[in-house]
């Protein structure tokens, strides 16, 4: 490793200082020339795991004698099958490396196995799994949050994020609610008595509803909110819960308890205080509505009004013998008018049957020049064959009778004249 030269000191001696990036540098060199650093896997217990934005998985691997950082690059997200939990054990094969910027060293991974269940994640799957059995995850024994409230209980730290972020937003959404704060002790081993503590102290205060939570943390630091002392609480208080632990992907058994579920402190503030804007705004929504309900009544009342007044004019004596008369007038007219285009009718008819009843008289014939001759039984003659030279005949005209005897006939043959 080269570096300036200085000389200083008896005998001539030369000191060498170096920058940091040439020693940064220089260890990066070790490392990448150590055969066993290029290729090795390590076996430990996953904490403070986080999924970037960019694809990139940060975590550390840990176990009882010491810390590894380790980092996974989207490009290698095939190398996990499965989504990485805080306490999961898991074998980690990659190469160690130094990151000159920062002068640390870390494990940069390609590949991700499972080893089996970390001792707290053990623990936890094993409490989960006791009080699911326990029925304390039921549906049936979740209690409804209140859609109004005067009074919120928080128990979380008096100090970091959530309690501002709950005290922020609540107050943005309703300043008439009271916040009732109790300072518990939210990590270390004092933390699930101070979490009971403070949720038995609310449920006396009588708060409307409660939030329990805390910001968020590697599991250890969330340990707490997995204790059976902290669920069983949360489980018996007669008070509404809302579970608001860490950030949006962690969960904790109290989570299964709650009555309802926060992914952040800021969201259970939200799901605890109605919006009171929302609220006036919805209140003057109502009113307009009723007042247009109230006019469009009025409305239709005197329109009824008028109506029922016309009525009473309409149904007054006078004006109903006016009416009578008006009717009985048009009927007569009615009547008339029917009488006479039925006389009309009947005359035509009584016409045409004169004409027809012309055209079928025989008298009305012989009055033309006609006549008609029967035999002497009155039968009436039309063929020559009828009779015989010697028949007696009778002749009728217009203006009498004329008796006639054969003499001789003479039949018309039609077809031979043709």
């Amino acid at each position: 490793m080269r570096g300036k030269g200085e000389g200083g000191g008896t005998g001539g001696r030369i000191r060498s200082v170096y920058t940091v990036g040439q020693v940064n540098s220089y260890i990066r060199n070790m490392f990448a020339q150590d055969f066993l650093l290029q290729e090795l896997s390590v076996k430990g217990e996953v904490s403070n795991c986080k999924y970037h934005s960019s694809g990139h998985i940060y975590f550390t691997l840990k176990d009882e004698k010491g810390t590894i950082s380790c980092v996974m690059f989207a490009g290698n997200r095939s190398g996990l099958a499965f989504r990485m939990a805080e306490g999961m054990q898991v074998v980690v094969r990659g190469t160690i490396d130094v990151y000159e910027r920062d002068g640390k060293y870390q494990l940069y991974a390609r590949e991700i196995e499972r080893d089996g269940a970390g001792a707290l994640y053990e623990r936890f799957e094993r409490l989960k799994a006791e009080l699911l059995e326990r029925g304390m995850f039921a549906a049936e024994y979740k209690k409804p949050i209140p859609g109004y409230i005067r009074t919120l209980g928080v128990v979380t730290a008096p100090t970091g994020a959530a309690v501002r972020d709950i005290i922020n937003v609540a107050s943005r959404r309703n300043p008439f609610v009271q916040i009732i704060l109790y300072p518990a002790i939210v990590q270390g081993d004092a933390a699930a008595a101070s979490i009971v503590e403070g949720i038995k102290e609310l449920e006396r205060r009588q708060v409307d509803v409660m939030i329990v939570g805390r910001g968020g943390g590697s599991i250890e630091d969330l340990w707490a909110f997995n204790e059976e002392a902290v669920a069983q609480a949360v489980f018996d208080c007669s008070v509404p819960v809302i579970s608001a632990v860490g950030h949006e992907v962690d969960t904790t058994i109290i989570d299964y308890v709650a009555d309802l579920r926060a992914p952040t402190p800021s969201a259970a503030a939200e799901l605890a205080v109605y919006d009171v804007s929302l609220f006036l705004a919805q209140l003057a929504g109502i009113q307009a509505t009723l007042l247009r309900q109230m006019q469009g009544r009025i409305r239709l009342c005197r329109a009824d009004m008028q109506a029922l007044n016309a009525r009473l004019k309409a149904n007054s004596p006078m004006g109903r013998i006016r009416e009578r008369r008006t009717f009985a007038m048009g009927m007569e007219e009615r009547l008339c008018a029917a009488m006479n285009h039925r006389i009309t009718i009947n005359r035509h008819r009584l016409a045409i049957y004169i004409e027809k009843l012309k055209g079928l008289s025989p008298l009305d014939k012989l009055n033309q020049g006609y006549s008609y001759v029967s035999d002497e039984q009155g039968r009436t003659f039309t063929d020559v064959n009828q009779v015989s030279p010697g028949d007696h005949l009778h002749i009728y005209v217009k203006n009498g009778r004329v008796e006639a005897s054969v003499t001789a006939k003479y039949p018309r043959k039609d077809r031979e004249e043709r």
